[in-house]
């Protein structure tokens, strides 16, 4: 049998960090180098003019051995529809040096090319504004307007003097954002693009802002309703499920628990062990990460004080509960709860993760709990942020008995036995 030549993804995967940094050959100049910090490079090695040459390539496994197409899932998720391995970008760099072109003298042309962007130009004003901006939102808002920016605007305005563009050019971004079905994100473009222009009248780069001047002349946003499911037959079913789903360990933790603690995805996605205080069964959400920008307690049922005492051996050593399969420094994704419900057989118009909230707030009304405590448990709080500040333990004993029984509610469901509903005792 022929001798097998270069790298494996389980090798590149399995690579340890050691005192000092090693390299793991593939083919034609490739190799990953592994430093002593745990950190992973993709580095070329070529000649050119006689003189050897490297090439930094990107780190792994955000740059995987080989690329992949991307799963619909991904790409629901605002990714590009395909991720380029390393080496087919050794190959695209080998191209370049049979054409006479040197990749590295490229590559610093193309920095170049990026610095040379003017402060006046719209995205080093974006940039600019979003640097002042993210520091008050949460991760999650943080990530999806930079998106929108770097995905809908940049590559059609994004190197254009701010104070030249005009509304018909704005407007025709926005119109092939929506053209792709994507009504909602391009309402939410033309509010981030009229930040950025009023940002640059205030700091004396353009006189006016243009994204007022196309409003209205978007598709109106059909109201959106999160999918649910309220009825207390069809929420046994999805608990059952649940139940018997399969998947990364974490990603089941993160599924079982999110109709028990009834919080928004990105709160759920982002949390962080040294936020529970699983004695007092508490998570303790800190400001940053909350919509209201208000702390939030969320008392644990005893259900859910189980799923995560069973998770805490295998990520607990770590920053994020529910760490993502390919990097353990960062959560799950925001599409990885609705892509198990997808292949439990839910599809989207029938249940999404951020229609348990829904779910619990539809079925705990009926079932007759204080609307106020409810409403404090789904963290919808007071605008106001000296009211946020103070409201975060407001009906907290309160909840607690709620958060309890409704957590036996579903145990009740689940189980298919008597589907009465655990009203709240006077």
């Amino acid at each position: 049998m022929a001798k097998r030549s270069g790298l494996t993804d389980l090798e590149c995967r399995n690579a340890k960090a050691k005192e000092k940094p090693y390299k793991l050959a593939d083919e034609r100049g490739l190799y990953l180098l592994v430093n002593p910090n745990g950190s992973k490079w993709w580095r070329l090695r070529y000649t050119w003019q006689g003189k050897d040459q490297l090439l930094s390539l990107g780190v792994y496994p955000e740059v995987p051995l080989a690329g992949r197409k991307l799963t619909a899932t991904e790409r629901e998720a605002g990714k590009p529809d395909r991720i380029k391995g390393a080496r087919e970008l050794r190959d695209e760099a080998r191209e370049l040096l049979a054409a006479g072109v040197n990749p590295s003298h490229q590559k610093q042309q193309a920095r170049e090319a990026l610095a040379a962007i003017t402060a006046d130009a719209f995205e080093a004003v974006a940039r600019e504004w979003y640097g002042h901006k993210c520091a008050t939102w949460t991760a999650t808002q943080a990530e999806k307007v930079l998106r929108r920016l770097e995905g809908e605007l940049f590559p059609w305005i994004g190197s254009k003097a701010v104070r030249e563009i005009t509304p018909p050019e704005l407007l025709a971004c926005l119109r092939r954002t929506a053209a792709r079905g994507a009504v909602d994100t391009a309402h939410r473009t033309r509010q981030d693009a009229s930040m950025i222009f009023r940002y640059a009248i205030a700091s004396g780069r353009a006189e006016r802002d243009p994204a007022a001047d196309v409003r209205g002349a978007l598709p109106a946003i059909r109201k959106k309703h999160y999918a649910t499911i309220t009825e207390p037959r069809a929420v046994g079913e999805l608990m059952r499920a649940i139940q018997g789903a399969s998947g990364t360990f974490p990603t089941l933790c993160a599924v079982r628990l999110a109709p028990l603690l009834f919080v928004r995805p990105g709160e759920l996605r982002h949390a962080e062990w040294s936020e529970f205080d699983l004695h007092a069964a508490e998570w303790r959400i800190p400001a940053a990460k909350m919509k209201m920008r208000a702390p939030h307690i969320v008392p644990l049922p005893v259900q859910a004080v189980a799923i995560l005492r069973e998770l805490h051996p295998l990520t607990g050593t770590g920053r994020w509960c529910f760490p993502g399969e390919r990097s353990r420094q960062q959560p799950i994704s925001e599409a990885t709860i609705n892509a198990m419900l997808r292949r439990m057989g839910y599809a989207k118009d029938q249940m999404t993760g951020h229609g348990f909230r829904a779910m619990a707030s539809t079925m705990l009304h009926e079932q007759g709990w204080l609307h106020e405590a409810i409403e404090r448990q789904l963290a919808h709080g007071h605008r106001d942020q000296v009211s946020a500040a103070y409201n975060h333990s407001e009906h907290l004993p309160l909840r607690r008995k709620m958060m309890q029984a409704w957590a036996d509610y579903l145990d009740k469901l689940r189980e298919g036995g008597n589907v009465t509903a655990l009203r709240q005792r006077a």
